[in-house]
């Protein structure tokens, strides 16, 4: 009997905690997505039923699709679009192979000035990249990168490549030695045991890695301001600006703008969600 009484006590326990800890991640996950059903929610609405219940449907009398064709056919939405897309898939493609080579040479190989390296890393992390706002402009002013999509794909390979090396670190502490060294025995080059051994591994890592480096690239605002404020160069956040005037906003507009925005992120997380989730699982279990 007192048996059967722990165990009910063990198994009420058990479940207790599993509620809470589900109530916390329910809680989370509609704080997170609360802004962006609102953003949608309002961008088929008038100007009037947005400020009138910013929280409600769009009914008969409210819904409208003006903001969406100010934005598709009275704007440049997509070219700021591509621009977005162009900038985004070369730095997160950059920062994944840099950020894989950089985890492997500091991981496998040890060298003089291995320690130093890996703190200068580390301290990319912790310095916020924006600090350097004022140098990283005169330094692509002298390099007559200003006002392309170039300085904006060096700047976001220089801001995701810290953490790109750490997390790829870790998860190539956790690749057998076997597998490198048998590679050796057999005369294989390095190049052809990062590409064809290490690189595959790490795949769900670099999941991870895409997932976080991409985001932020997409979503900023600093640099494209900074660095490239052209017509011919704005990205979908600083094309949305033009739509917020000083004393009236297209809020129309800038919400339909910011919903068409988040549609390819959504696109290449649900590509990314199952090696990103296998990307933080493995990290945790060797």
């Amino acid at each position: 009997m007192k048996i059967f009484n722990d165990l009910l006590s063990s198994s009420s326990r058990n479940v207790s905690k599993s509620v809470t800890v589900h109530a916390i991640l329910l809680a989370y996950t509609v704080i997170a997505l609360f802004p962006i059903i609102v953003v949608i929610i309002n961008a088929f609405k008038t100007r009037k039923a947005i400020f009138k219940d910013p929280l409600g449907l769009p009914d008969s009398s409210s819904f409208t699709l003006a903001g969406f064709e100010e934005v598709l056919l009275r704007s440049n939405f997509g070219l700021y679009s591509w621009n977005s897309l162009v900038v985004t898939l070369i730095a997160v493609s950059l920062v994944l192979l840099l950020g894989a080579m950089a985890a492997w040479a500091l991981t496998e190989y040890k060298f003089r000035g291995n320690f130093i390296v890996t703190f200068l890393f580390a301290m990319g992390i912790m310095i916020p990249i924006r600090l350097g706002t004022v140098s990283i402009l005169s330094l692509m002013v002298e390099l007559n990168l200003a006002n392309t999509l170039t300085a904006l794909v060096l700047v976001y390979i220089a801001q995701g490549l810290p953490l790109a090396v750490y997390i790829l670190s870790e998860f190539v502490r956790t690749i057998p030695k076997e597998l490198t060294e048998a590679a050796r025995c057999d005369a294989v080059s390095e190049y052809k045991i990062f590409f064809c051994i290490i690189l595959p591994l790490l795949k769900p890592a670099m999941a991870t890695v895409a997932v976080f480096t991409m985001i932020p690239i997409w979503n900023d605002l600093w640099f494209p301001l900074i660095l490239a404020p052209g017509e011919e160069t704005r990205t979908i956040t600083l094309g949305v600006q033009q739509f917020v005037g000083q004393y009236v906003t297209n809020w129309n507009s800038v919400l339909s703008a910011l919903t068409l925005a988040i549609v390819p992120v959504l696109i290449l997380y649900t590509i990314f969600s199952r090696q990103l989730i296998r990307g933080l699982t493995s990290g945790a279990v060797k």
